[in-house]
C-alpha cells in the first residue's frame, strides 16, 4: 500500500528509512540527507501491513514540472516491486496535479530501473554526495 503524506506526517517514517539507506548504507553525509524541499514535497510511503518500508518524494516546480527524488527502500524489502510502486504513485500524483515533465537525479546503477518507466538520461555523469549520478527526464504526452 502506498500513501501520500506531507512532510510533517511523513517525517517519523520516511527519515529513518532514508537514514538507513543513504547515510548508513551509501555513506551520504547525514547533513545532506534532509533539505529545504522536504517541507513542500509530496512524500510517498510504502507499507507492508503497518510497517513503512520505502519512501520517495515529488517536489512540484513551476510550469508543469516536478522532481522525483529521495527514493529509498529498506534492504530487506528490495527486489519486490516496492520502488516501482513508489515511482508509479508519484508519476500518477504528478499527472493528476498537471505535471507533464518529471526530472530526477538517478544513481548511475539505477538508470535501467528508471528507463523502464520511460525516463531518458541526459547530460554528463556527475558526483552527488560521493555517488555517480546522471539526470533523467520523463515527458508525458
Amino acid at each position: 500500500m502506498i500513501l501520500i503524506k506531507p512532510w510533517n506526517q511523513a517525517v517519523s517514517e520516511a527519515h529513518p528509512i532514508r537514514t538507513s539507506v543513504f547515510v548508513l548504507e551509501q555513506c551520504v553525509p547525514a547533513e545532506l540527507e534532509l533539505d529545504q524541499f522536504d517541507l513542500k514535497a509530496h512524500h510517498a510511503l510504502a507499507y507492508i501491513k503497518d510497517q513503512c518500508i520505502g519512501t520517495a518524494r515529488l517536489v512540484e516546480q513551476l510550469d508543469g514540472k516536478g522532481q522525483i527524488g529521495r527514493m529509498a527502500v529498506l534492504n530487506s524489502h528490495r527486489k519486490q516491486g516496492i520502488g516501482r510502486q513508489l515511482l508509479s504513485a508519484l508519476i500518477e500524483l504528478g499527472r493528476f496535479r498537471g505535471i507533464v515533465e518529471f526530472e530526477l537525479h538517478a544513481q548511475v546503477s539505477a538508470i535501467p530501473f528508471y528507463e523502464k518507466f520511460g525516463f531518458l538520461p541526459y547530460g554528463s555523469i556527475y558526483d552527488e554526495a560521493g555517488i555517480p549520478h546522471r539526470n533523467m527526464i520523463l515527458l508525458l504526452k
